[in-house]
């Protein structure tokens, strides 16, 4: 655990400048958590209480339309970034979505009760919370920025940036359910970004 305790240590420091006290003081409260590959972090219709760190892993977030047979994918998240279903999480409402370890993963967690505890103690950690809220308004305005300006083979750019390694770590159908196209069409895609040597290096 020491590993992964120094791994959220280093997040905390780099994401919101938390000095060692801060850090300590918050120790106790994270758990680790591992996750198998299919496994769930979270459940549609259940209220997110977790914010995880992942430390090994990728995650989707999906919607699956009522019907039980489409699932959209709507965010990824991997090494490094914080996953957890925001709104779920701070307004303690059932969640819309689901939330997959895409690969047997590991997070450490904290829960919406204890996160909350820091907050009211710790200016510090108030500052934590307004920039995890501010990151998370990024993401999901930068995904609607992205289909109404992008096109398709820059979003799938902006997809490598984010997470140089998807492509070979989960399969093709899931990127191109995040892109709103065919797997076919992804397919040629890569092909153009390939000869036209766009692709981002690994």
């Amino acid at each position: 655990m020491i590993e992964k305790n120094e791994i959220l240590a280093n997040h905390l420091r780099n994401f919101a400048a938390l000095t060692e006290q801060d850090i300590a003081e918050s120790q106790a409260f994270w758990k680790p958590r591992k996750i198998a590959k299919g496994d769930f972090f979270n459940m549609q219709s259940m209220v997110c209480n977790d914010l995880g760190l992942v430390v090994k892993g990728i995650f989707r977030i999906y919607y699956r339309e009522p019907n039980g047979v489409e699932e959209k994918n709507l965010f990824f998240f991997s090494e490094n970034q914080f996953v957890v279903s925001f709104r779920s999480f701070i307004s303690q409402n059932p969640c819309w979505y689901f939330i997959e370890a895409m690969e047997d993963s590991e997070v450490i967690f904290i829960s919406y009760q204890d996160l909350n505890s820091l907050y009211e103690r710790n200016p510090n950690w108030g500052k934590f919370g307004r920039l995890l809220a501010e990151t998370f308004f990024a993401y999901a305005q930068s995904r609607t920025e992205e289909f109404v300006f992008f096109s398709h083979e820059k979003r799938f750019l902006r997809l490598l940036e984010e997470h140089p390694n998807i492509v070979e770590r989960i399969p093709s159908y899931h990127i191109s359910s995040f892109l709103g196209i065919t797997n076919p069409s992804l397919s040629r895609i890569r092909k153009r970004l390939k000869k036209s040597n766009a692709l981002p290096t690994q």
